[in-house]
């Protein structure tokens, strides 16, 4: 469509009404919403109008962007205005950026940013503000507000009382959502910005976390129930993982039947990565991570109170796919018939040492064939259960009568 057409019916209904508007200054406007910030014309046009009609105080030819919208509607390519209360602040990461953080009301949260030369003023942690003529874009394949020098922001003095609406996670979507959760796995911090990382789970299914180091953030407690309200969805080669360091998280007393979508294969150990057999971890509360050779943590250095522990790290191969696992201490016992105790003692008695345990566990399972049950992040399968593939002498001769009877 043609700007100078837009500008020009634009113009004939502030005329219509007793305005004389500025046709430069018309143009001048759509042009930039819809070059500048992808809006499409026709929500330029209910823009623009709306705006123009507030100026010259003229009525009935307002624009939709003037209605007050509830947060879960509104989708990108809008310009919008809502009602909401800051629930999240966080540092911008530009200087263009003049704040960042999460504006929540009764229906839903979205992130906002308020761009630099918008010269707005700076909105509240905790107070409840309107905000007219937002642009609503995608960043991340989430909705995303952008406050501009067009959009005024204006506070509102009462205080709504806000409950956040708890989603399930298998019903999470890129964005900002709130669960009701369990921490049912501690994992090594693969950052050295890393506070925790981890796995949640609800009733309906499990998902990654990571809290970042920042102060005033504490960690979550293993086998605990929290409500975790205003964390930031996050998509990454297809799953999903929450960010808590927009959310508050509060321990409820209550507990939770994890249900778990689990992924198995079926295949050989092809290969056992070094770091498997008997390691140490750093005993220091709710760090966990591996301890070098010499009682190394990258965290808390020196641990000479270091605790053991048994893990495999290995490759399973399913004859298309190979597939990064990793076992923790049960399945490790379970798979290999040596226990935590038994593995201390023949590492302290034998001259290998340490070396030994992943001799003597990689000779038990490598080149053997299993089904491998976990759930999988990151490309690599955490295996909860993993049980031997027996020899059926039925199926095999099944396999080699066929292949014989095939034509050459």
């Amino acid at each position: 469509m043609n700007l100078s057409e837009v500008t020009e019916r634009i113009s004939r209904k502030l005329e219509a009404k007793g305005a004389q508007p500025d046709q430069q200054k018309i143009e001048s406007r759509l042009r930039r919403l819809v070059e500048e910030f992808g809006v499409n014309v026709d929500e330029a046009e209910r823009t623009v109008t709306g705006d123009l009609a507030r100026e010259y105080n003229v009525t009935g030819i307002g624009s939709s962007s003037t209605e007050l919208r509830p947060i879960h509607e509104i989708v990108p390519g809008e310009w919008v205005t809502i009602e909401g209360k800051i629930v999240a602040l966080t540092p911008p990461v530009s200087p263009s950026i003049a704040q960042t953080g999460i504006i929540a009301d009764s229906s839903g949260a979205i992130r906002f940013v308020t761009w630099a030369r918008a010269n707005a003023p700076a909105m509240e942690y905790g107070h409840w503000y309107r905000l007219e003529s937002a642009v609503v874009d995608e960043y991340k394949g989430a909705p995303n507000l952008k406050i501009h020098s067009g959009t005024t922001i204006s506070r509102v003095e009462e205080d709504t009382p806000l409950l956040p609406s708890i989603t399930p996670i298998t019903e999470l979507k890129p964005g900002v959502g709130s669960v009701r959760a369990k921490f049912i796995q501690d994992w090594d911090a693969s950052h050295d910005r890393m506070l925790q990382t981890g796995l949640l789970g609800d009733e309906t299914g499990t998902i990654k976390f990571v809290i970042w180091k920042e102060e005033g953030k504490d960690k979550l407690d293993l086998d605990t129930v929290y409500n975790i309200f205003y964390a930031t969805v996050d998509e990454y080669n297809g799953r999903l993982s929450l960010a808590l360091n927009t959310a508050m998280y509060i321990a409820d007393e209550g507990d939770i039947e994890v249900g778990r979508t689990e992924t198995e294969i079926r295949g050989a150990l092809v290969h056992i990565a070094p770091g498997s057999g008997l390691i140490k971890r750093c005993p220091v509360e709710g760090c966990n991570r591996t301890l070098s050779r010499q009682n190394y943590c990258p965290v808390h250095e020196i641990q000479p109170e270091f605790r053991y522990d048994l893990r495999i790290k290995a490759v399973l191969d399913d004859g298309i796919r190979a597939k990064n696992v990793l076992m923790q201490r049960e399945v490790v016992e379970a798979l290999t018939g040596i226990t935590l105790e038994e593995a201390v003692s023949i590492a302290e008695t034998n001259p290998l040492g340490m070396d030994e345990i992943f001799y003597r566990m990689r000779n038990t399972v490598l080149g053997r064939y299993y089904t491998c049950s976990g759930s999988e992040f990151g490309g690599r399968l955490l295996v909860n259960s993993c049980t031997p593939i027996a020899f059926e002498p039925a199926e095999l001769a099944a396999l080699l009568n066929r292949a014989g009877g095939e034509p050459a």
